[in-house]
Parts: C-alpha cells; structure tokens; sequence
C-alpha cells in the first residue's frame, strides 16, 4: 500500500505522542524508539518486516536483563517499537550506534533514544560518526537531501542486503 506525505506526517505525530505518553509513564528511564528506513512511498512490504524483526530483535538481545516495557505497532507507515530501559541514555546509545554499524541490516534500522524532553541523542555525542549512505559511502543526510540515488536504486540495494541476510540463517 502507497502511503501519502500526509499519512507519512500524520504517522510521526502519533509517534511523537506515544514517545510522549512513554516518557511520561517512565520519567527517569531511558526511551529507545525504533523505526525501520523504506525509501518511497510503501512502508510496509515483505522486506521492512524482515529489516524490522531483525532489527527488534538485535535490540531485545542487547537490552535484555533492562527492559520496563516494550511496544510495538506494525502500521501501513511502518513498523514501530518502543523499548523502555533501565540503563542510562549514553550507554543505550552506544548500544543502539554499535547494533547499527554492525548488524547486516543495520543501516537499515533507525535507532533513536530520546533524552528526557523527547529530542534523539546524536550519534556524535556517544563518539560515533554520522550514518553512512547505502550507495556511496558519503554522509547520509547529503544523499537524501538532495534526492542523489532514487528510491529505485536504493531499494534494490536494500533488496540485495536483506537477501544476504536471508541466505546466512
């Protein structure tokens, strides 16, 4: 299913009220948000639900043993998990940089934790360089602000990831 920019808005409002509603709940703990990165207008397809339970999964298992709570919502804009840790922002940021530059799909995965008035904590506060483009290496940002691949090239790169991940369980 295609989704339209104002579902796509509509969809980070309520995230932003659910992390809201999260931190709320648990004040004095630590706040992971993740999302699954699709390039284009389907969010929801064969291949996000793949990127998404890896990327649920590698979370969980590094977070075990610290978890208050976990939501999750599998929505036509996407896949969405919230984690609630005991651990402190900094260190569930290393964990969530480390999950992302080390995992095969991880470039895949968007890994936020949220200080305490709900902003992303940057990867280069926790000492890690800015995400990486899937196609040329060069800073992220760059690339998706001035639209340097199509969504078609970068879906058949992640097309091609997931299957090697696939091909190595």
């Amino acid at each position: 299913m295609e989704i339209t920019l104002d579902k796509l808005l509509a969809s980070r409002d309520r995230r932003v009220e659910m992390q809201q509603q999260l931190r709320e709940k648990h004040p004095n703990l630590t706040l992971v948000c993740l999302t699954v990165i699709m390039p284009g207008n389907v969010k929801r397809n064969l291949l996000s639900l793949i990127v998404s339970q890896a990327a649920i999964n590698a979370l969980l298992n590094k977070l075990e043993g610290s978890i208050a709570e976990v939501v999750t919502r599998d929505l036509d804009t996407g896949y969405e998990a919230y984690i609630v840790t005991t651990l402190p922002q900094l260190d569930t940021k290393l964990i969530a940089c480390h999950i992302e530059d080390n995992h095969p799909l991880g470039r895949l995965f968007d890994i936020d934790v949220l200080d305490a008035e709900g902003v992303p904590i940057k990867r280069e506060a926790a000492g890690f360089q800015p995400r990486r483009c899937l196609m040329c290496g060069n800073e992220a940002r760059y690339c998706m602000r001035n639209r340097t691949h199509t969504p078609q090239e970068l879906n058949v790169k992640i097309q091609q990831m997931v299957d090697a991940y696939v091909q190595q369980l």
